[in-house]
Order: C-alpha cells, then structure tokens, then sequence
C-alpha cells in the first residue's frame, strides 16, 4: 500500500516526531504551519536536525525556502548542505548566491574541499544539461577487483552514509572509462572471488551499460528514461569517462517542472512569479497576456462591427454568434492540447506532422458535420427559420475546421522557429477561431438570409 502523507500542524508535536517522518512530510508540515504563524515555522526549522534539514528545505516552496535561508545561521546552513547529495548541495548554494551571495561563499567555504570540487565542477553545466542534474556519489569498481572486495566497500560506504539510493555498481577501467553496470540483485549471485573482468567476459552484452552524454539536454534523458523505464542512469563525458549519475527522482522533478511550465505558458502565466508573495508582480505578468486577448478581442469585435446592418436586420444573428465562437475555440484547445504535449513528448516530429494535421482537421471535421446538424435543427426549431439553421450549420463546419487545422498547425509552425510551442498559441489559436467564426457566420447570414 501505498504510504499516506502526514501533516503535523502542532509544533510540539511534530519536534517529538520528527525521527518518524520522511523530509517531505516535515516540509509539509512546515508549511501548514507557516500558514498559522510565521514564529512557529521558524521555531520548528530550527529544531530540524542537520542531517535532513537540507532535504526538508529543498522540499518547501521557493518563497519559503527563500525565507529559510535568511533565518538560519550560516553554521546551521552548512551543516545542512554537508550532508546533501552533490547535486543537491549544488542546487542548494546556487540558489543561495541569488539570493545573498556573501552568505552563499561563507557557507560554500565551510564545506570539505571534496564537496567544494563537486559543487564547482556542477555548476560548470548549463541548466538544461544532465551534469547538472547528476551526483558524483556513486558505486563504482574496477575491472581487477573482485566483487567480494567491492561489496565490502559499499558496505563500509553505506555504514558512514557516503552513498544512499544504490541500485548497481558501475564497472570502470583504469582510465575511469564506463565499461559495464551490474545490478545488485545480479551482483549477489556471482562468485564473490571472481574479478569483474571474468564476470564480464562470460557475458559481455549482459551488462551493456545504458549511459549519456553530461552535455545532453535533460528533457532527452527524462524521455530515455520513460522510454526505457530506467530508474538511473550513467553520465558520461564525451571520452567515456564515468562523471556520475542520474536517478529517477531528480527525473521526477524535470518530468514535473515541464509539464507544469506547459500548463501555465498554455494559459499565459509565467511560472516564476506565481509564488511572488506580492501580488502586483504577479498581476502584471498575468496582464501582459491579458492585454494581448484584449487586442485579440477587438479584432473580432471589429469584425462584427463590419456587419452590423446584418445583426440589426436579423436580431437572432447576435444570439447565435458567441455558440459558433464557443465551439471552434473548445475544438481548437482540444487540438492544441493534444499537439503541444504530444511534440513535447517527441511523439511529432516536424518530419510526420503532415500526418498528425490530417488526422486533427479529419477529427474536426467529422465534429463540426455532427455539431453542424445539431445546431442546424436546434436554429431551425428556435427562430423557425431553416436558412437560418442552414447558416450556422455550414458556419460550425467552417470553423470547426479552422479550428482543427490551425490548433494543428500553430504549434508545428511555432516549432519550426524554435519558439516553444505551448508559448502564445492559445492566443493566436482563439484570434483565429473568433474571427473565422464570426466572419463565417455573418457573411453567410448576409449572402443567405438578406
């Protein structure tokens, strides 16, 4: 079964439970708290032990993490990042430098000049780049070890908490060149005596180690790994070098982040300031994508503007309109939708999109033939007039059709430009459906009905 989160909004409570929780479940807890009183979250983060403080921090919010680091002292904070993973220490102090560098370099130094080399040699990666999401902890062995000596040390190792999360050891070279990865659940059944290089000539395919490159994008290893269902993954440099590893969790994190940054760009919302604390930051940034619609918006009225000796001759045209704008703009988010995630997944690639544009405009279309006779009969019935149902049918199946080649087609032509698809469709997308529907509609009421 599955565990089942705990929040423990006590203060003193959860002091005395804190042995029993997972990090998580503390920063939960904390910011429940929070939520209470600010003097109760910074009395219970303080009592945090050293050895997962860091964890629980890199667990709460940005806004509250922010304040998490100007409230503990730099001892306090250095202890903490001591004890993290190297890709954590180094999340860690680059977020410390934007915040109050000199705090960052007094904590950065108080760190073990080990830790100080895998911080420097991360933060050398740009952030989209398996390095940076990579730690250097890692089990290793050489290919004249034997496997009794090698467990021996990860035993040693995971005594005094050097490594955590261990999956299988990565057999190297003496030049550290990755030449195979065992699991453990593997490594267990062989002759503890032998060396690896006598295991690895018995079944040299066997243990082919799945590896990438640390100047790969990391949106092409979270798709390796959904794609192989892996659950760590070797870094390698281009000399195939063993440099670290990645696992599934900070994985988790990218597959979440971008799917969370498509859903806001989607709806016109900038990620970044949706955890501002002041609300005008983040009213502005909503209010540039607003004042874009509202442009958009005048268009169509402008449109409508153009035939408005038509609306005034034939009233019903304006209580009809918004259902024809309605529909194409749903069939087109729906597209949209579908388009955006599926070339964010790698499943449309610029070279089969032909395929993929057929495939909504056909979906559309059989869509606005339905919702056009439909809306044809319900006119029809309402007004008593059946050219007027006539026009908002051949009206609905003009833009459901727009609606499906244009949600297909905005996102591939914004590809092919590189600029990220789910970035200003919407908008463009509703410009379109609101003008062809409106235009449609009323164009053919004036040639039909006057």
């Amino acid at each position: 079964m599955p565990q089942e989160e705990v929040i423990i909004t006590d203060p003193h409570k959860l002091l005395e439970t804190f042995d029993s929780l997972h990090p998580t479940d503390i920063a939960n807890s904390l910011k429940k708290i929070e939520k209470e009183s600010v003097e109760d979250f910074f009395f219970v983060l303080k009592k945090v032990p050293d050895d997962i403080l860091g964890e629980v921090i890199l667990e709460l919010p940005d806004n509250l993490r922010e304040i998490a680091y100007e409230e503990l002292s730099i001892k306090k904070l250095t202890d903490a990042v001591e004890e993290l993973e190297s890709d954590d220490q180094t999340d860690l102090i680059l977020e410390l430098e934007e915040i109050d560098q000199e705090k960052a370099k007094e904590i950065y130094d108080g760190l073990e000049e080990e830790d100080q080399k895998d911080i420097d040699w991360l933060k050398k990666y740009e952030e989209d780049e398996a390095g940076a999401y990579m730690q250097t902890e890692l089990f290793s062995a050489n290919l004249d070890e034997t496997i009794g000596q090698s467990v021996k040390r990860l035993k040693e190792a995971k005594a005094s908490d050097e490594l955590e999360n261990i999956h299988q050891v990565f057999v190297i070279d003496e030049n550290r060149i990755l030449i195979a990865s065992i699991l453990l659940e593997d490594l267990i059944i062989f002759d503890f005596e032998k060396t690896y290089d006598e295991i690895l000539k018995s079944d040299d395919n066997k243990f082919k180690p799945f590896k990438v490159d640390d100047h790969e994008h990391i949106d092409n290893v979270a798709k390796n790994f959904e794609q192989y269902d892996l659950s760590v993954v070797a870094v390698t440099s281009y000399q195939g070098v063993l440099m670290g590893r990645i696992t599934s969790d900070d994985i988790l994190d990218v597959i979440e982040e971008n799917a969370t940054e498509q859903i806001y760009q989607l709806a016109g919302v900038n990620d970044e300031f949706e955890h501002e604390d002041k609300l005008t930051t983040t009213a502005k940034k909503r209010a540039f994508w607003l004042f874009l619609n509202l442009g958009t918006a005048i268009l169509a009225s402008l449109v409508i503007g153009i035939f408005d000796e038509t609306i005034q001759a034939y009233v019903a045209l304006a209580i009809l309109m918004p259902i024809v704008a309605s529909m194409g703009g749903n069939a087109g988010t729906q597209t949209l939708a579908v388009m955006v995630r599926q070339l964010a997944l790698g499943d449309i690639e610029l070279e089969n999109a032909k395929d993929a544009v057929k495939k909504e405009v056909v979906i559309s279309l059989l869509n606005g033939l339905l919702f056009a006779v439909i809306m044809g009969v319900i006119a029809w019935l309402w007004f008593d007039t059946k050219l007027l149902g006539l026009v908002i049918a051949m009206s609905m199946m003009i833009n459901l059709f727009s609606a499906g080649f244009f949600g297909a087609a905005i996102p591939l032509i914004l590809k092919r430009f590189d600029i990220d698809p789910a970035i200003g469709s919407t908008v463009l997308l509703t410009t379109v459906t609101d003008i062809v529907g409106f235009f449609s509609f009323l164009m053919l009421a004036k040639i039909i009905l006057l």
